[in-house]
């Protein structure tokens, strides 16, 4: 991070990247709870991650081939643009022995709301022991974004990824009720 602080700064400044920072405990308030020298980076433009693969990666992507390899980087990459032009500012989780990790988190009023980011119908470990174990006390229930239509489990919401420009007016009307 010493190192490099200045390019990441400019390519930030020039509307090149996002930078998702590291919380230290899933727990709230967002920004009094993170560690700027731990982040992700996303590119603003999709198109511009595919570019930066290898010849052999691009190649197979603009061909429809070998999408299964790629699709789930691509599809965090864009819920986290989504998030960002959403208005939200993007953090992550990973404990120390990697065993819970989440993509990101936004919050509502009351709570904070882990977003998992699936290339797939999987299972989501992680995002269920978030809800479910009693330490993480700011945590009521999470989101799942993949290729699945809307639904409600009793522990997160599931959408589909299209859908993450809505999620900011989802969170607001459901605390509106």
């Amino acid at each position: 991070n010493r190192e490099y602080v200045g390019v990441v700064d400019w390519l930030f400044n020039a509307g090149i990247i996002n930078e998702c920072y590291c919380m230290d405990l899933p727990e709230l308030p967002l920004k009094g709870n993170y560690n700027p020298d731990m982040f992700k980076l996303y590119f603003m433009d999709t198109g511009l991650l595919v570019a930066n693969l290898d010849k052999e990666a691009s190649d197979d992507l603009r061909k429809n081939k070998n999408f299964n390899t790629y699709k789930g980087a691509l599809y965090e990459n864009i819920v986290a643009d989504m998030l960002v032009k959403s208005g939200y500012e993007l953090f992550y989780y990973k404990n120390d022995k990697s065993t819970i990790k989440m993509d990101f988190f936004v919050r509502d009023k009351e709570s904070l709301i882990p977003v998992e980011v699936k290339d797939s119908d999987s299972s989501t470990i992680s995002l269920r022991n978030l809800i479910t174990k009693e330490k993480y006390t700011d945590i009521r229930y999470g989101i799942k974004l993949c290729e699945k239509n809307i639904g409600f489990n009793g522990q997160f919401y599931t959408f589909p990824y299209f859908l993450t420009f809505l999620l900011k007016k989802f969170l607001k009307e459901k605390n509106d009720k």
